[in-house]
């Protein structure tokens, strides 16, 4: 395994952990709060990124899949205050922690072949050709851009960071 991979993967288990410890002492009535409209709170946070990690995992194999935009928690959606939108804080976290096991172990059975792999969903080609762009940014810009969101938000909720 070439120290890159090894360096995606342990970028992957920080943001495990982090994505976890930012939720760990919320209760499940706060998770779709919103201190201000339109701002990003865990519930949506957390079924937004569970919607691109079955993406990431097929980016890994090769594989096509749907368009996460069109998810309903995918880039076109607007977090909404109402909680009945969003799974139970439990399921959300159990998945995000599934996913995240699932994706670190389909890199692992990949290999370093894994930099060469086709992206294959036709919007993202021209920018994200190869597995070797689309998965430093799904992995960790995206996953950290809605982090430092969730980080925000608990401030603004006068929760201390993490």
């Amino acid at each position: 395994m070439s120290t890159a991979l090894e360096g995606l993967l342990f970028a992957w288990s920080k943001n495990l952990t982090y994505g976890q410890n930012l939720v760990a002492d919320l209760k499940d009535d706060q998770m779709a709060k919103q201190p201000g409209p339109g701002m990003n709170h865990p519930a949506w946070v957390l079924s937004h990124l569970n919607a691109y990690l079955p993406v990431i995992e097929h980016v890994i194999k090769g594989e096509a899949f749907d368009d996460p935009k069109n998810h309903p928690f995918g880039m076109q959606s607007k977090p909404m205050d109402k909680r009945s939108v969003y799974a139970p804080k439990g399921e959300l976290v159990d998945e995000f922690v599934a996913g995240h096991e699932k994706v670190a172990e389909a890199l692992q059975e990949v290999g370093d072949a894994v930099w060469t792999i086709p992206v294959v969903l036709e919007r993202w080609v021209k920018v994200m050709p190869t597995a070797a762009i689309a998965l430093p940014y799904l992995m960790l810009v995206h996953e950290n851009t809605h982090f430092g969101q969730l980080s925000a938000w608990r401030r603004v909720q006068g929760l201390p960071s993490v």
